[in-house]
């Protein structure tokens, strides 16, 4: 089994937020396996499926965002999963709006849902995927701009690349973090080689 846990923030208040990237990411996914998040045992929602013979998880956790490890420790001691099986999703403002990127281990890069996840752990190796919510304006801190909305354009711009990263999410459920990197690599190809003929 594997299992896709997103980082965000429980409540309407936080809707459309950037730091609920992730919460974003997993509502997308659900509706396209027509899947739907209820309530659970622990501090998480979470959306259950299947492709093929592949059972997977969808969660996303009640707690807040530097709370985060609390629930995916939970998730450990009840299924018995390893961290390669667990592949973490959460926004990142060193990253363009519209852009992602995948590692399979790391460290929390000053994201503190990834720290809590780390902590609770104790242990860097799973596999993450962060996705891009621009970085912060010099007006702003960093904790202003992660709680505030998306603009409409900027949703759109994150939304359209979702169904390029629920290709990989896919990947991930069916093959694992390694198939998932090296489908990753495939389409960073594909997209550098469309870079250049547009360039030339």
């Amino acid at each position: 089994m594997r299992v896709i846990f997103g980082i965000g923030n429980p409540g309407s208040r936080y809707e459309f937020t950037r730091h609920n990237a992730g919460f974003l990411l997993l509502d997308y996914f659900a509706r396209k396996k027509s899947i739907d998040f209820k309530e659970s045992t622990g501090d998480y929602l979470q959306a259950s499926g299947k492709i093929g013979d592949n059972d997977f998880i969808l969660i996303k956790p009640t707690t807040f965002v530097n709370n985060s490890g609390l629930a995916a420790k939970q998730l450990f001691d009840k299924f018995f999963i390893e961290p390669e099986q667990f592949f973490v999703i959460c926004d990142d403002s060193n990253l363009k709006v519209g852009t992602f990127r995948v590692r399979l281990s790391g460290g929390d890069g000053g994201h503190n849902g990834l720290n809590s996840i780390i902590y609770h752990l104790t242990t860097e190796k799973f596999p993450r995927l962060r996705i891009g919510i621009g970085t912060v304006p010099d007006n702003l801190y960093l904790a202003e701009y992660v709680l505030s909305r998306f603009p409409g354009t900027e949703l759109e711009a994150i939304q359209s690349t979702f169904n390029i990263v629920a290709s990989l999410m896919d990947e991930f459920i069916v093959g694992g973090s390694k198939k998932m990197l090296e489908a990753n690599s495939v389409l960073n190809k594909s997209e550098q080689q469309k870079n250049f003929d547009e360039d030339n």
